[in-house]
């Protein structure tokens, strides 16, 4: 978790994920390596295998982005993890060692997400919670200022109950917390969350060794919410301008008459 070769442990993960049929390759003989050979990889990029060895084992930190986009079509890396592996080249300068502080939401956005008639909250590039609104509690109690949603992800039971889903979800939120911190490994908030996660949770720590990533977007998602029933709820998420790395999400309705009765209960229930 505090090595500083992102590249190289980032590489040799998704390498490990590639199946030889997967770039038709024959799955011949006996294989101690799980995914494709380090050989095979540099082989598929058109550079020596040498190269490509002092790259995962972080002695050449400098690739150009020519060798990084052929490593990440190898890989069948998608835009978004593509765009992760060349930043990972020039990764942010590293800070002094800081305390952790918590974001400040700016008053006018604390009213909006106080104000709005939908459920809305405002989290920070850790997934902690800054600001919720009555309505955003009723929809998920773990909503509140001061949770985190990584950690209510895998430790609150509740939490797999409100998602049919779950397995994906977990993924999901695990590739977007790592985009969302990116290579700054030494942020007092980071190393906090993902070592708790790490002693206590097998699955976290398999979908962590992937290194997946995924950009935090709007989507599509249902919650099986145990007074109301399902609901259907787009989330919007939305960057708040001039903070430090805030996103407000809000959720609205589905076109689904039955989401809008069940949502309009729990605001008369919250307010």
């Amino acid at each position: 978790m505090t090595s500083d070769n992102h590249l190289g442990e980032y590489l040799r993960a998704r390498r490990e994920l590639v199946r030889p049929d997967d770039v038709g390759l024959p799955a011949v003989g006996q294989r101690r390596v799980a995914g494709l050979r380090r050989e095979e990889v540099a082989m598929l990029a058109g550079i020596s295998s040498d190269y490509y060895l002092r790259l995962e084992q972080g002695r050449d930190r400098n690739p150009s982005a020519q060798v990084l986009e052929s490593l990440a079509r190898v890989l069948q890396l998608d835009d978004t993890a593509t765009g992760y592996l060349l930043g990972l080249i020039a990764p942010r300068p590293r800070r002094a060692a800081r305390r952790h502080r918590p974001s400040t939401v700016p008053d006018s956005i604390a009213r909006l997400v106080s104000s709005i008639a939908l459920p809305a909250f405002v989290e920070s590039r850790h997934f902690d919670v800054l600001v919720a609104n009555d309505l955003a509690r009723a929809v998920n109690p773990n909503l509140r200022v001061g949770e985190n949603r990584m950690l209510a992800m895998f430790l609150d039971p509740a939490e797999r109950a409100l998602c049919p889903d779950f397995e994906q979800a977990m993924a999901f939120m695990v590739a977007s917390f790592r985009q969302s911190v990116g290579t700054d490994t030494d942020d007092p908030r980071f190393v906090q969350i993902v070592g708790e996660l790490s002693l206590v949770s097998d699955r976290f720590r398999r979908l962590w060794a992937r290194h997946d990533v995924h950009t935090r977007e709007g989507a599509m998602t249902v919650a099986q919410h145990p007074e109301v029933g399902e609901l259907r709820l787009f989330k919007e998420r939305l960057v708040v301008e001039g903070a430090d790395d805030l996103v407000l999400v809000m959720y609205h309705p589905a076109d689904d008459h039955d989401t809008t009765s069940r949502l309009a209960t729990l605001c008369s229930s919250a307010a």
